[in-house]
């Protein structure tokens, strides 16, 4: 296969996968994904759980 055909070829289908990146990324933008919300609520329950576990260390002050 020629240079210029193959690369012909390349540009066509990187055009076509343009395409068909920005009309995904449209269509998911306006549906929001299933149990997001969850997944959400979910991390940020964890997240104040490890808080709440979460103790720091005491330091005692060293009397001389």
């Amino acid at each position: 296969m020629h240079t210029d055909i193959h690369l012909r070829l390349h540009a066509l289908r990187a055009a076509d996968l343009r395409t068909e990146a920005a009309r995904y990324r449209l269509s998911r933008a306006t549906v929001p994904a299933p149990g997001a919300l969850r997944g959400r609520l979910g991390w940020f329950l964890v997240e104040a759980g490890l808080r709440l576990v979460h103790h720091r260390p005491v330091h005692l002050a060293r009397i001389a």
